[in-house]
């Protein structure tokens, strides 16, 4: 069902039909046959007339006018190009974090990664440009062999615009509208950089990891995390097509995920492993410390900074602003880095990884971030009073005023938000992931951000 054009795509086995994705089953040497022919002009056309509503029927493909018999010249070359556009339509998919086989952000595949960023991403970007012409290619060529066998060259041309080539890497259908190239360009890059965030995030918290590509760690409880995290070469990366050898994810050093599973993601840096400054880290292992600010300046120039913000300032803006919210929408409202905040003023923020939560994650989040925090605002505060009070008669700065009222809001937030972690820290709250990330999300009260919508 849907109001673009009627679209196949090929399932794996274990994959389930229904209603609203109805599956074909043909004899297994009609496969890419029959899935070249659905993809093609031929069926567009037919199934307009046939049924001109959004939801295509079984009964409407039955009335299709299939020909088995095509030419045998034909029917090899409609199949090598049907294999062909199956195999850059999976790479592609793996592409996405949320596939089965995603093995990494694809600016770290050793194809494309160079010491640098920005050349990492023109070379990835160059790649997308070929795979989506020779898509447009394959499909255009097996349109022009199913209508001239069908007669139907006076009706039909075989042309496909490259808004219908379903590539995520085709900016021009991943957008559509009526976008200049420099604009899809544009929402290419900020995406791709949000991507690899992402993933980093997910390096940070141990789900994914530098030395293996794919997913290491989504058991429940923290248990075995250690174990698990560092078995080697017996569980190397399992990533399908897009398996990249052990080690070949970081060029210096190494990036070890976090101890607990819980990353703050502040406004100011109040701590050294935050998202930001593990962010940081994360560049200088996957690429290198050489061309750090380099890389730092071209993910910020990615992410809309704002005049006159450093290149470390507008990444830590978008961690502790947006991260969270564009997290939401690639999860589909069921995130597995789950948001504690404080509340309106953040005084504290920060995310923990769904598989790693235990019953003893709250308390942890108390003594070693919410307890130390309440120190370092008070420390703050009288910092900002002896600045002022060393003006005086003279009125304080605007600035300074400004700061020292606003940490009197996030104390007293971070106050009842400590009050508030206290109560549920001592609930020793446990979680079955059977229930979903709906069910769980629901129990920590308003500790956690974005509840409604989460939680329906």
């Amino acid at each position: 069902m849907g109001s673009g054009n009627f679209s196949a795509r090929f399932f794996s086995h274990g994959s389930i039909s229904s209603d609203t994705s109805n599956g074909v089953f043909p004899h297994e040497s009609d496969y890419e046959l029959l899935g070249a022919y659905l993809n093609s002009k031929i069926v567009a056309l037919s199934l307009k007339i046939l049924n001109p509503t959004l939801n295509v029927q079984v009964g409407n493909l039955n009335s299709l006018p299939w020909k088995r018999d095509i030419q045998a010249e034909y029917k090899s070359n409609i199949i090598d190009n049907a294999l062909s556009a199956k195999e850059i339509s999976e790479k592609d998919w793996y592409t996405l974090e949320t596939s089965w086989n995603f093995p990494c952000s694809p600016l770290l595949h050793s194809d494309y990664r160079e010491s640098r960023l920005k050349p990492t991403f023109d070379k990835l970007r160059a790649h997308c440009r070929e795979v989506t012409m020779e898509m447009q290619r394959l499909e255009e060529e097996n349109n022009h062999i199913f209508i001239e066998s069908y007669g139907l060259q006076d009706e039909l041309v075989p042309d496909v615009p490259l808004s219908e080539i379903t590539l995520t890497c085709n900016p021009h259908y991943r957008y559509g509208g009526n976008k200049s190239e420099e604009e899809l360009e544009a929402l290419l890059l900020v995406d791709t950089i949000k991507e690899l965030i992402s993933y980093a995030v997910g390096c940070m918290m141990g789900r994914y990891s530098l030395d293996h590509s794919g997913l290491i760690y989504a058991h429940s409880g923290n248990k075995d995390f250690e174990e698990i995290y560092h078995r080697g070469d017996a569980e190397d990366a399992k990533s399908g097509a897009n398996n990249i050898p052990l080690r070949s994810l970081r060029l210096c050093g190494e990036f070890k995920p976090d101890d607990d599973g819980i990353v703050p993601v502040m406004d100011l840096d109040w701590f050294s492993d935050d998202a930001t400054n593990r962010f940081i880290e994360f560049l200088k292992v996957a690429w290198s410390p050489q061309t750090l600010e380099e890389n730092l300046k071209f993910v910020a120039d990615s992410l809309n900074p704002k005049r006159g913000e450093q290149p470390v300032e507008t990444i830590r803006r978008y961690l502790s602003t947006n991260f969270f919210k564009d997290h939401l929408k690639t999860y589909k409202k069921r995130p597995i880095y789950w948001l504690f905040s404080s509340g309106k003023y953040k005084a504290f923020e920060c995310l923990v990884y769904l598989h790693r939560y235990n019953e003893s994650t709250l308390s942890r989040m108390r003594s070693a971030y919410v307890t130390p925090l309440h120190g370092k605002f008070n420390a703050r505060m009288e910092y900002l009073r002896r600045e002022i009070n060393a003006l005086l008669p003279a009125p304080a700065p605007r600035k300074l005023q400004k700061d020292l009222d606003l940490l009197k809001k996030k104390q007293a937030e971070l106050s009842a938000f400590d009050d508030n972690l206290r109560h549920y820290a001592d609930m020793r709250i446990t979680l079955d992931l059977d229930d979903g990330v709906k069910v769980n999300y629901g129990k920590f009260g308003n500790l956690l951000a974005e509840v409604k919508t989460v939680t329906g």
